[in-house]
């Protein structure tokens, strides 16, 4: 489909970055998914029992969901995605939540970081776009750096909505009749 003559042509979206909160949260549930390993390997086999050796593996089973996949499919389902227009934040495994935030609308930004995340560079981001309330990107890698990078795409993106405006807002070769008598 070919765009009429004059109209202006919107820029191409790209993406600038993908993240996920930052991974050592799945440190402790790592260390737990190798200690369960080891004392199942361990202890498996070990009884005179049969029904001992099976509770000992159906055990270590059920411990390694608890403690260790339930956390990394919690881990994998926080997704930021941030293009050159927007910001998409999707979260869920079986309920799906997804929010958008345009950069053109401008927000406020915010970085919170507590002790362990200043170590890791890490932070909490809050964009408030003053609508509702304040959208949270958790524990993300590189805070300080995304937050520049946010605070540039809303400028762009910003700056590129005026210079539409004014394009747009220019005097046309019509003539306009405001009011006649």
């Amino acid at each position: 489909m070919a765009l009429p003559e004059g109209s202006p042509v919107a820029p191409t979206e790209h993406v600038v970055a993908r993240l996920r909160p930052h991974a050592r949260v799945l440190f402790w549930p790592s260390i737990a998914l190798i200690a369960v390993c080891a004392a199942v390997g361990y202890f498996g086999g070990s009884f005179d029992a049969t029904w001992a050796n099976l509770s000992v593996f159906a055990g270590g089973a059920l411990l390694v969901l608890l403690l260790f996949l339930l956390p990394l499919i919690s881990w994998l389902s926080k997704r930021y995605t941030i293009t050159t227009r927007r910001i998409i934040v999707r979260r869920g495994f079986f309920v799906r939540v997804r929010q958008e935030l345009l950069h053109s609308r401008g927000y406020d930004l915010a970085v919170s970081k507590t002790w362990l995340q200043s170590l890791f560079r890490s932070g909490n981001i809050t964009i408030d776009s003053g609508v509702e309330h304040p959208v949270v990107l958790r524990d993300v890698p590189k805070a300080n750096a995304v937050q520049s990078a946010l605070h540039d795409l809303m400028e762009n993106s910003q700056s590129l909505a005026m210079s539409r405006r004014i394009e747009n807002s220019a005097f046309s070769d019509e003539t306009t009749v405001w009011g006649s008598r």
